[in-house]
C-alpha cells in the first residue's frame, strides 16, 4: 500500500492511502455542510417567503449567507496558519451549526437574514480549511487522485441540495432545511475530533483584527450596493454610487493597513506571485459564471418547465454527471502526468459554450436538450474548479498555504456573490421588460409579485400563464447569457498562468524549490530572509 510523507515537527510521518481516506472522509463531512447549504435553500425560498411575509427580502436570504462566507474566508485562512487547522475547523463547524439552529427557529425575515449571516460566517471556514488540510497531508502531484472525490461531493450536493430542499418543503417544514445540518454537523465534529491528527507547531502570532474588520466592511458594502442596484434602487442613484465609493475608500484603507500589519489577514506580497493571483482571480470569475447559471436553474425548471420543487432538484442530475466525470478523469490525468493548466483552459471555454446553450432554452426546449446543455456546463465546471485551487496551492510556500487557499475561496465566494446579485438584477429588470411586452394591456401583474412564486404562476389563467412563462424563459435566458463573457475572461486569466511543475512533497514551493511562477529578481529584495524569498 502506498504511503505519503507528511512533515512533522521533528520527523517525517508517513500515512497510508487508507489513513488519508479516513481523514479525507472526515473533512468531506464538513465540506458537505457548506456545499449542501449553498443549494438546499433555493427550492424552499418561495415557501419561506410566503410563511414569513418578506418577498422584498428574498434575495437577502441568499446574499447574507454569501457575504458572511466571503468576508470571513481570508480570516479563517490566516487563523489556521497561526493557530492550527484542526481547532479552527472545529470552530467553523460549531458556528455554522449555531447559525443553522437559529435560522430554523426564525420568526421573521429580518431574523432569518441575520441568522443566515451567522451560518455563513461558519461556512466561510469549512471549504477553505478542508482544502487546506488536504494540501497539508497530500503532495501536489498525488493530490490529483483525490480530485474526483471532491468533484463528486460538489456534484452530489448540487443535485441533493435542491432535491432534499424540495422534498423537505413539500413533506415537512421549510425549517428542517436548516435543522438537517445539525445531525450531519455533530457527526462531523465527532469524527474530525477523533481521526484528524495534524502536526502542531508553536507560532508567535498576532491577529490583524483591524484589517479583518476593514475587509469585511468594504466587501459587505460593495456587495450590498450590487445586490440593491437595479432592483431596489437605480444603478445610477446617489445611494448606489455612494455605497460603491464608500466601499472603495474602505478597501483602500485596508490595503494601507495590510502593508504595515505584523500579521496581515491578506499578505500583500502574495499578489506578487503571478500564478497565485491569476489562479485565484480565475477561480473568482468562474464562481461568478457558475452561480449565474446554477442559482437560477431551479427557478427555470419550476416556472418554465412546470417542475415541482422536488423534481427540479432531480433534473440537475446531468449537470452532476458532467461535473463528476470530468473531475474524476482530470484528477487521475494530473496525477499521472503532473500537468494541469490545459484542463481549466479548455474547461472555461466549455463553460462558456454551456451557458450560451442554456440561454437558448424556453418552454418548448426538449428535455434531452436541457439535459445535454447542463451536462456541458457541468463538464466545464469540473475542468476548472478544483484544478485552479491546486494551481494556487502549488505556487506558494507551506507557511502561506492556508492564506493562499483562503484567497482562492474568498474570490470564488465573492464571484458567486456578484453572480447572484447581478443575476438577480438582470432577472428583475428583464422580467419587468418582457412582462410588459408579453402580457395583455391593463393586466395588473408585476415582476415583484411573481418572482420567486412558482406556485402562484401555475395557478394563473391560461391567457396569462403562457405570456408569464415566456417572459420568465427569456429573462432567465439572459441571466445565463450574462455569465458567458465572464467564462471568456476566465479563459484569458488562465492563459496567463505559467504552469509550475507539481511536486511530490507536501512542502510545496516553500521547501526551497524555485518557484518559476514569478521572476526571482522581482521578488528577492535586499534584507529579505531566505525562507520568505523561497515562498515566491
Amino acid at each position: 500500500m502506498s504511503t505519503v510523507p507528511v512533515p512533522g515537527k521533528n520527523d517525517m510521518v508517513e500515512r497510508t492511502h487508507r489513513e488519508i481516506l479516513v481523514i479525507f472522509g472526515a473533512l468531506m463531512l464538513g465540506m458537505l455542510l457548506a456545499a449542501l447549504d449553498q443549494t438546499i435553500v433555493s427550492t424552499a425560498l418561495p415557501t419561506i417567503v410566503g410563511d414569513l411575509h418578506g418577498l422584498n427580502h428574498l434575495s437577502w436570504v441568499v446574499t447574507a449567507y454569501l457575504v458572511a462566507s466571503t468576508v470571513t474566508t481570508p480570516l479563517y485562512g490566516k487563523l489556521s496558519d497561526l493557530l492550527g487547522r484542526k481547532p479552527i475547523f472545529l470552530a467553523a463547524i460549531t458556528i455554522f451549526l449555531i447559525g443553522s439552529l437559529l435560522a430554523g427557529a426564525a420568526q421573521s425575515m429580518g431574523q432569518l437574514v441575520a441568522f443566515r449571516f451567522i451560518q455563513g460566517a461558519g461556512a466561510g471556514g469549512l471549504m477553505t480549511l478542508a482544502m487546506t488540510i488536504i494540501a497539508d497531508i497530500v503532495p501536489a502531484r498525488q493530490r490529483g487522485r483525490y480530485q474526483g472525490y471532491l468533484g463528486g461531493l460538489f456534484a452530489v450536493s448540487s443535485v441533493i441540495g435542491p432535491l432534499l430542499g424540495g422534498f423537505i418543503t413539500d413533506n415537512l417544514s421549510w425549517r428542517w432545511v436548516f435543522y438537517v445540518n445539525i445531525p450531519i454537523g455533530i457527526v462531523a465534529l465527532m469524527v474530525i475530533s477523533t481521526v484528524l491528527h495534524l502536526p502542531r507547531h508553536r507560532v508567535q502570532h498576532s491577529i490583524d483584527w483591524l484589517g479583518a474588520a476593514l475587509l469585511t466592511g468594504g466587501v459587505s458594502v460593495l456587495l450590498l450596493a450590487i445586490t440593491r442596484g437595479g432592483v431596489e434602487v437605480p444603478w445610477g442613484s446617489a445611494q448606489t454610487l455612494g455605497m460603491v465609493a464608500a466601499s472603495l475608500v474602505i478597501l483602500a484603507v485596508f490595503v494601507f493597513v495590510e502593508g504595515r500589519a505584523k500579521e496581515p489577514v491578506l499578505p500583500l506580497h502574495l499578489f506578487r506571485n503571478r500564478v497565485a493571483v491569476l489562479g485565484a482571480a480565475a477561480s473568482g470569475v468562474v464562481g461568478l459564471a457558475m452561480f449565474a447559471g446554477l442559482v437560477f436553474l431551479p427557478l427555470f425548471m419550476q416556472v418554465v418547465q412546470d417542475r415541482s420543487a422536488t423534481n427540479s432538484g432531480l433534473q440537475l442530475l446531468p449537470l452532476m454527471i458532467g461535473l463528476l466525470a470530468t473531475t474524476t478523469v482530470i484528477g487521475r490525468r494530473i496525477t499521472k502526468t503532473g500537468h494541469y493548466k490545459r484542463y481549466p483552459l479548455v474547461g472555461s471555454l466549455v463553460l462558456a459554450i454551456g451557458l450560451a446553450l442554456m440561454s437558448t432554452m424556453d418552454a418548448g426546449t426538449p428535455q434531452w436538450q436541457t439535459w445535454l446543455y447542463m451536462a456541458v456546463m457541468g463538464a466545464g465546471l469540473g475542468s476548472c474548479m478544483q484544478v485552479l485551487v491546486l494551481a494556487v496551492q502549488n505556487a506558494v510556500g507551506r507557511e502561506e498555504l492556508g492564506t493562499a487557499t483562503a484567497l482562492t475561496s474568498f474570490l470564488r465566494s465573492m464571484g458567486g456573490s456578484f453572480g447572484v446579485a447581478l443575476g438577480g438584477a438582470v432577472l428583475g429588470n428583464r422580467l419587468a421588460h418582457h412582462l410588459k411586452e408579453e402580457l395583455p394591456r391593463g393586466t395588473n401583474l408585476s415582476a415583484d409579485s411573481l418572482r420567486g412564486r412558482p406556485d402562484q404562476i401555475q395557478q394563473l389563467p391560461h391567457a396569462l400563464h403562457g405570456p408569464v412563462v415566456d417572459a420568465f424563459a427569456s429573462s432567465i435566458g439572459e441571466v445565463f447569457l450574462m455569465g458567458l463573457p465572464f467564462a471568456v475572461i476566465a479563459f484569458a486569466l488562465i492563459a496567463g498562468i505559467r504552469e509550475v511543475p507539481l511536486t511530490d512533497s507536501p512542502t510545496h514551493a516553500g521547501s526551497g524549490r524555485p518557484n518559476d511562477a514569478t521572476d526571482a529578481g522581482d521578488l528577492m529584495t535586499d534584507g529579505a530572509d531566505p525562507a520568505s524569498a523561497a515562498l515566491h
